[in-house]
């Protein structure tokens, strides 16, 4: 069974000659750890969990920069792929989706629609462009919702129905255990649109339990029904995580036997690949 990591961050330390966006949010995004995870920290990590490739999806922290999943991807193509991102405030950018993917392992995009700086483009319908090309495009797009907003999701689905989207964290934004889980619900809601799959990515984050997370197996399993293992897609989000890489592996592949060797399959690699066209 090949495991694929649906999320990945990597990333280049702040200096002077690669300067991050200036902090002008208290909510804005800040790394997830204070040192970088480089490219071979991250294939390091991999092999030691036994996951053979991953998606890398270019934090936010550094503002809206591709290179360094790029330079990743180039080196690597094999083993990495991206979700990249173009600045959705720069008119500009409408020109860059239909040549997206001409860039070495560049296969979509990804965003987290929560953000502050970002949530109004969603709510106030400032995103319309971004839906269409993407969809005349052929990109997939993996975006990352308050769960409030779930319903804007849905209804870009309705709307554009060719167009590949992939809820991120099962739209988990806050808390633990039934705190992060309130809203399930509202998720559940949107696996009547074939076009919408999700990201059962980063999971332990959302637990006060410690391995092997039994408290999150009722929430799973729930997904598992609604959207079935074709369209659930494992990833690990690893520096959010204070569990281990392969724990984070294993409590799908080893500490769930109701899933069978089949839908682990799809859920641990096959599915993403499929679902974003990582064929190579």
């Amino acid at each position: 069974m090949m495991i694929v990591d649906a999320q990945v961050h990597i990333w280049a330390a702040h200096t002077p000659e690669r300067p991050w966006p200036p902090i002008v949010d208290p909510m804005q995004s800040r790394a997830h750890r204070p040192e970088p995870i480089t490219a071979d920290d991250m294939l390091r990590e991999m092999d030691a969990a036994g996951v053979q490739r991953a998606l890398i999806a270019p934090p936010v922290w550094e503002g809206v920069r591709n290179d360094v999943a790029l330079a990743a991807a180039k080196a690597h193509p094999n083993r990495f792929a991206i979700m990249g991102r173009v600045d959705l405030n720069d008119p500009a950018s409408r020109e860059l989706l239909p040549a997206w993917r001409e860039q070495p392992g560049m296969l979509g995009l990804r965003y987290a629609l929560g953000r502050p700086l970002i949530r109004p483009l969603l709510t106030e319908g400032r995103l319309d462009w971004l839906w269409a090309a993407a969809e005349k495009a052929g990109l997939p797009l993996m975006l990352f919702p308050l769960a409030e907003d779930l319903h804007l999701i849905d209804a870009i689905a309705v709307r554009h129905p060719a167009l590949k989207i992939t809820v991120d964290h099962l739209a988990l934004n806050r808390g633990k255990n039934e705190v992060a889980f309130r809203d399930l619900d509202r998720l559940l809601a949107l696996a009547k649109r074939p076009n919408i799959s999700v990201k059962a990515s980063c999971l332990p984050a959302y637990t006060a339990d410690a391995y092997p997370f039994r408290a999150l197996q009722p929430y799973i399993r729930r997904v598992y029904d609604a959207y079935g293992p074709r369209r659930m897609f494992w990833g690990s989000d690893i520096s959010r995580l204070e569990c281990s890489y392969r724990e984070s592996v294993t409590h799908f592949t080893e500490e769930m036997p109701w899933l069978s060797a089949t839908d682990l399959e799809w859920i641990m690699g096959r599915g993403v690949c499929e679902w974003v066209g990582w064929t190579a």
